[in-house]
């Protein structure tokens, strides 16, 4: 690479956690920008007129979507065989970037949508998550032994749904989503990627991750 790639983020969006995850599994190295989403900056607008983090600029061209970054990350660097999963793993992250994050979404901002129904959009998002939980009953990762690209990509928004009320969630029978979860919060990759820093300034040097 003939410049070090550029990373928009912002510290607690799922997305854009799951983006830091595969860059610090993959080390391919990053200068990381944190931003404030009130206060995005022309930097990043201008070469993302979406305006949504994570973005991805890798001095040869501009990704604008989490999981294309994963993808791009792990061509380039991928140790443990992320991507070494069959299609249903892409499968479940579809279910999970569509069904599950709207049945979020309408659960943890449901002062937003009046005219639905919190409860039984939480009673969906339950639905898939006690579908993973059953294929975690005998493995600690959803596709055996070891983590791939899934994991990483569903955990943060498992993570975010716990969140929205973490008594009712582990009041739930869903142990081995739970003992999956809990997993992910204490590891040191999840300490890492979630460090506080500054929040970039025009002309602030680089802040390289990992």
């Amino acid at each position: 690479m003939s410049q070090t790639p550029v990373l928009w983020s912002f510290r607690r969006c799922p997305y854009a956690m799951r983006a830091r995850l595969t860059i610090l599994y993959t080390g391919v190295k990053m200068d990381l920008r944190d931003i404030l989403l009130k206060d995005k900056p022309a930097e990043m607008t201008d070469v993302s007129p979406k305006a949504t983090v994570p973005v991805l600029n890798t001095g040869t061209e501009v990704i604008e979507e989490s999981r294309d970054i994963m993808l791009w990350a792990l061509a380039q660097n991928d140790p443990h065989g992320w991507l070494d999963m069959p299609a249903e793993g892409y499968a479940m992250i579809d279910t999970n970037d569509g069904p599950f994050k709207r049945a979020l979404d309408h659960t943890k901002y449901a002062v937003r949508f009046p005219d639905r129904d919190a409860t039984a959009d939480r009673a969906k998002a339950a639905d898939v998550l006690f579908g993973l939980n059953d294929r975690l009953v005998n493995q600690p990762h959803l596709f055996g032994d070891a983590p791939k690209m899934v994991d990483t990509a569903i955990l943060p928004f498992v993570r975010q749904f716990a969140n929205t009320d973490r008594d009712w969630f582990n009041a739930q029978d869903w142990p081995h989503l739970i003992r999956w979860l809990t997993a992910f919060e204490t590891s040191d990759s999840f300490k890492v990627i979630m460090v506080k820093r500054p929040i970039w300034e025009p002309g602030a040097a680089p802040s390289y991750f990992p």
